[in-house]
């Protein structure tokens, strides 16, 4: 079987769409699929105003045609909104055949903080564009029953998982990464796209012992860096590099309140990192048990309450969270979705 996955979100841009995605890939042979990925890469693209890290593609459709007659999908899937997934969705529909969703970002509330563009208007697009799917993924109860509540149909689960042998927690006789040597613990870590979506201002607020340490980039690096000169930003990391300053750190904190999920959730427990979080859809659904994490409101004290926590049950809580199952589900939608489908043909 032969899987096309249709996505605006691929290298070299670093999120957590990229790193579900490609996961899937990887595991695709052990479910009986050979996946490939069309990207903006493989069209003429411009930066996205305002946040040139992201290219908007423009889908030419000889390059769709040729891109698709090579692959011969039997499964599509369509990962993202924007101009790749769109038109890989309208050649779907103008040949009549099925094809699942996936559900990662609220863009009706990224949209919102940046222009004045009712959330209204933009859920009614999103409804449209995934309804005509045979499945729309989704990686949370809480988030399946927010869509289903605005009307979405067809939601199906596909939860996330977390590589437990590089992310891991640090060797008892590790030294400090270079970059946090010398500097006062504890260490509050952020990951994540700077961004004004992701709330980071409100971490940087807080009044806090030791340092705070901000891993990653985006739009509002520079702001966020205004307003907390004596805060580490380290820009963007990955692989080993990444992993040795999660389990270098004390505690996580992750002040969002839109995420659909939060791969970076997993990746501090599997490091043994305990988390403080807004009680809200993401983190409800990652860390509301196990002793793992701390919620609350008072994101302050949340931090605070995580440095209490056992690193050893963060890392257990995360050695149950492997991609493997995050495959299983994600592979079992795609063939269930298309099972639906040939009724409805028939």
């Amino acid at each position: 079987m032969r899987l096309l996955i249709a996505s605006d979100a691929w290298h070299p841009q670093v999120n957590g769409v990229v790193r579900s995605l490609e996961q899937m890939v990887r595991r695709a042979p052990a479910h009986g699929f050979r996946a490939s990925v069309l990207s903006p890469s493989e069209f003429p693209s411009m930066p996205l105003p305002g946040y040139p890290e992201i290219r908007l593609a423009c889908p030419v459709p000889g390059r769709l045609a040729a891109r698709w007659d090579a692959v011969g999908p039997t499964h599509v899937h369509i990962a993202t909104e924007g101009p790749v997934g769109f038109a890989v969705r309208r050649r779907c529909l103008s040949r009549r055949l099925p094809f699942t969703t996936s559900y990662h970002t609220r863009f009706p509330e990224y949209l919102a903080a940046r222009a004045p563009v009712p959330e209204a208007w933009s859920y009614a697009y999103l409804r449209r564009f995934h309804g005509a799917a045979q499945g729309t993924m989704v990686s949370t109860a809480s988030l399946q029953g927010e869509l289903e509540d605005r009307g979405f149909g067809r939601i199906m689960r596909w939860t996330r998982g977390v590589d437990t042998d590089l992310f891991r927690p640090a060797a008892p006789d590790a030294p400090v990464p270079a970059d946090l040597a010398g500097l006062p613990r504890p260490f509050f870590l952020f990951v994540g796209r700077l961004a004004i979506e992701k709330n980071i201002a409100a971490f940087l607020a807080l009044d806090l012992p030791g340092t705070k340490v901000v891993i990653g980039d985006g739009p509002d690096r520079a702001r966020l860096q205004a307003l907390a000169p004596e805060a580490r930003f380290l820009g963007t990391r990955t692989g080993s590099d990444l992993a040795a300053l999660y389990a270098a750190c004390d505690a996580f904190v992750f002040p969002s309140v839109t995420d659909t999920f939060g791969i970076v959730l997993l990746e501090a427990l599997a490091c043994g990192l305990p988390v403080a979080a807004f009680p809200v859809p993401g983190p409800l659904d990652v860390i509301a048990t196990g002793g793992v994490g701390i919620l609350d409101r008072d994101l302050r004290a949340a931090a605070l309450g995580a440095l209490t926590l056992s690193r050893k049950a963060c890392r257990e809580e995360a050695l149950r969270r492997g991609w493997d199952e995050s495959a299983r589900q994600f592979y079992g939608n795609i063939v269930l979705a298309r099972s639906r489908a040939e009724p409805e043909a028939a």
